[in-house]
């Protein structure tokens, strides 16, 4: 089964209850005042989103919270959701029961790791998954109730959620499981969560980056190991490059550049042709 992630809802303006959020905190007009010049066109949609930017530079991440998306989710794995459900802050979970929902004909939906296909064993797994199921199937027709034969059912079994999540908890997710090195299927769901954010509010939804973006923290803080090993990572510095150029500079260890290195700059097959 297929991952699908749907925006069911949305914060019905976005930007105005964040521009809203912003505003009161750093205006000493009351919160009707500001509305009422966002509906007379005193204030611009341009100029909130210009604010917005500024304030987004500044950290300040509590008006973040009073933005809010719903998902629909399913094609998901349970080793997906045992990773999803740890993220506590700013959302909330209904999750498909298995305690309440038993499987007609023992028949469940599971995911096949492409790298399980890859190797050729996909053919083993779903026969071990069918004898599951028939097993499975008996235990419920023996009476035993659904929320104890599901101990049978395995970590690839599908799970379906619909959530509602904060922007500034989107951020975060986002932050973690859009990097390389989260596991593939929530990298997936992550990035089917900004494709679908995208759609209806490109202003926040470019926001929506790994760790290491331009408009997160722009560089990387996970080992240099795993640094290297990243196909991004060429574009991203890591932090403990930073770190030692930034004590080599307060230490006085950076040699100036001389006339020498001026001529290099300058030389004139080193310049590109526009």
């Amino acid at each position: 089964m297929a991952i699908q992630v749907t925006l069911i809802s949305h914060s019905p303006d976005p930007l105005r209850s964040l521009y809203m959020a912003y505003r009161t905190c750093y205006s000493q007009l009351t919160p009707k005042q500001i509305l009422d010049r966002i509906g007379d066109d005193r204030i611009t949609d341009a100029q909130m989103r210009q604010f917005i930017e500024e304030r987004l530079k500044t950290g300040h991440a509590s008006p973040l919270e009073q933005v809010w998306f719903e998902f629909g989710i399913s094609g998901v794995s349970r080793a997906f959701s045992h990773q999803f459900v740890r993220h506590r802050v700013g959302i909330s979970f209904e999750q498909q029961s298995q305690r309440y929902v038993t499987y007609k004909e023992g028949e469940f939906p599971f995911t096949v790791p492409e790298t399980v296909r890859k190797a050729g064993m996909a053919p083993q797994m779903e026969e071990l998954f069918g004898r599951v199921a028939q097993l499975y199937e008996e235990m419920v027709a023996a009476g035993i109730p659904a929320e104890d034969a599901r101990f049978l059912l395995p970590n690839a079994t599908n799970t379906n959620f619909k959530i509602t999540v904060n922007f500034q908890s989107l951020l975060h997710i986002c932050d973690l499981r859009l990097c390389t090195r989260a596991q593939w299927e929530f990298r997936k769901v992550a990035a089917l969560m900004r494709s679908e954010v995208m759609k209806v509010v490109p202003e926040l939804g470019k926001y929506l980056q790994p760790k290491c973006g331009e408009l997160r923290m722009g560089y990387c803080d996970e080992s240099e190991k795993d640094w290297a090993a990243c196909p991004i990572g060429r574009v991203r510095p890591h932090k403990d490059a930073l770190f030692r150029l930034y004590d080599a500079h307060r230490r006085g260890e950076l040699a100036p550049l001389g006339e020498a290195e001026f001529a290099v700059i300058e030389e004139h097959d080193l310049v590109e042709p526009r």
